[in-house]
């Protein structure tokens, strides 16, 4: 599954890029996302958290830098994560491309994006939905590390620290696919 996100961060596009490559600094903005090890320059340990209506799922995630191409001011991450009791696991590219206008720094992502187990089943038909969401939490905190105090950005972090929910985005994420079930019984409306 492949998400394309974009947000603006008003700040430089060197100061974004400096951060960006800071991955310490980055994954505490994740929403639900925990920073447990750096074990070099270029591997991390996180855990994160993610509650869908009643269910609460926590992943140990390994992170790659794959690459950096700072002329086309591009990097590459590899995330691998498996849900810590055994319901399945996630696998993500995510490519991040900066590009400036008027002092401002456009962010570009796009996650390919593969789950497996019970996980699959959980996240089917809501992951759009929650990636927008976390995005733009995401965003809003990196906002307040380039721009704002530090407190404002140790407050953004402590914010994104708590875990991603996605109870309304799920059940309304059910109701549509219940609302294609239907549509499938008979015989109209998208086939998806």
């Amino acid at each position: 599954m492949k998400l394309e996100n974009s947000f603006q961060v008003s700040a430089p596009r060197k100061a974004a890029w400096e951060l960006l490559l800071d991955v310490p600094r980055v994954i505490p903005c994740m929403p639900g996302a925990e920073l447990t090890e750096t074990v070099d320059n270029a591997n991390w340990k996180a855990t994160m958290s993610v509650k869908l209506g009643p269910i609460s799922l926590a992943f140990a995630t390994d992170v790659a830098r794959q690459e950096v191409d700072e002329a086309d001011s591009r990097v590459v991450l590899a995330a691998k994560a498996k849900e810590m009791r055994g319901r399945g696991g996630a696998q993500a590219t995510i490519e991040s491309r900066l590009s400036e206008s008027d002092g401002r720094t456009q962010i570009d992502i796009v996650t390919d994006l593969a789950m497996s187990g019970a996980v699959a089943q959980y996240g089917r038909g809501i992951v759009q939905d929650v990636s927008a969401q976390l995005v733009k939490q995401f965003a809003e905190c990196l906002e307040l590390q380039l721009a704002g105090t530090a407190e404002d950005a140790e407050a953004a972090v402590e914010q994104a620290a708590k875990p991603v929910f996605g109870g309304a985005l799920g059940a309304a994420a059910i109701f549509r696919s219940i609302l294609r079930a239907l549509a499938r019984l008979l015989g109209r409306g998208p086939q998806s």
